[in-house]
């Protein structure tokens, strides 16, 4: 009996533009041949995702973001008021076109919430330019995307390291990219805004949890040092992402030679498919 060739899933998380890390992690991919099965992103792990997913390399995905500037995302920016998000599918549409996921070469999903139902939408079919902007959506920054009758905003509030979501597209093995690993630091002061924040880092890394138990392996590029709402550092940042995927590379060398398939699937009924 012809036994089926093992699937093997990528989840980029989110991390605000500490995403750059991604990018160096595909460049190291690309150094060693590997290719994935099948793609999954959170916020800005989906926008890096979805290019990839379109068969996009490195150099290509570098050659983009070094002209794009805040501005090109962010067209309104008043302060203390969230902005649009068009931009950032104007990029998309330029780029890759007017498409829907289903158009891409590799399986892709794009990952966000939708307020009305606070579910978690897997998004693996419709316009790609709109799912995407709606996974990147970060409540406060960017104006809730709607695509159908729902009202999307960032997947980061519930899956921010999508490491579940390619096994539910029968993928035996995930390899996830958290480039958000410092995301939870403490606090001694006990003002309101400082115990708040706070609050806020504990729930994000109880959320990352959830990615971590789903992985096979994890990239966890060194990005402490770096803000997650400024690009200063980019090619810094990419640099750590490829350093840490090169020492993650023997472990994920060994994971493509396996050819025993896991059977079990996660099961979470909160999660709404779209495909």
């Amino acid at each position: 009996m012809f036994k089926r060739k093992i699937k093997i899933g990528i989840a980029f998380g989110g991390g605000g533009t500490r995403g750059f890390s991604h990018l160096g992690a595909i460049k190291a991919f690309e150094e060693f041949g590997i290719k994935f099965d099948y793609v999954a992103g959170t916020s800005v792990g989906s926008l890096v995702g979805a290019f990839y997913a379109a068969g996009y390399s490195y150099k290509q995905m570098y050659d983009i973001v070094k002209e794009v500037k805040e501005k090109d995302i962010r067209k309104n920016i008043i302060p203390f008021t969230p902005s649009k998000i068009d931009g950032l599918g104007e990029i998309i549409i330029q780029n890759l076109g007017d498409i829907n996921i289903e158009d891409l070469p590799t399986p892709f999903s794009a990952i966000a919430v939708d307020i009305k139902s606070t579910k978690e939408i897997c998004i693996s079919k419709g316009n790609l330019a709109k799912a995407v902007m709606g996974s990147c959506a970060v409540p406060g920054v960017f104006q809730p995307v709607l695509f159908d009758d729902m009202i999307l905003c960032d997947g980061g509030l519930q899956n921010t390291i999508p490491a579940d979501i390619p096994r539910y597209f029968d993928c035996d093995y995930v390899v996830s990219i958290d480039v958000n690993k410092s995301r939870t630091y403490g606090t001694e002061s006990t003002k309101t805004l400082d115990v708040l924040f706070c609050s806020i880092r504990i729930l994000m890394k109880s959320n990352a949890i959830r990615g971590y138990v789903n992985s096979d392996i994890i990239i966890a590029p060194e990005t402490k040092r770096f803000k997650s709402t400024k690009t200063d550092g980019r090619d810094d940042m990419i640099e750590e992402g490829y350093k840490a995927a090169i020492d993650a590379m023997p472990s994920i060398i060994e994971l493509f030679k396996r050819r025993k398939r896991r059977k079990k699937k996660p099961n979470n009924p909160d999660i709404v498919f779209l495909k």
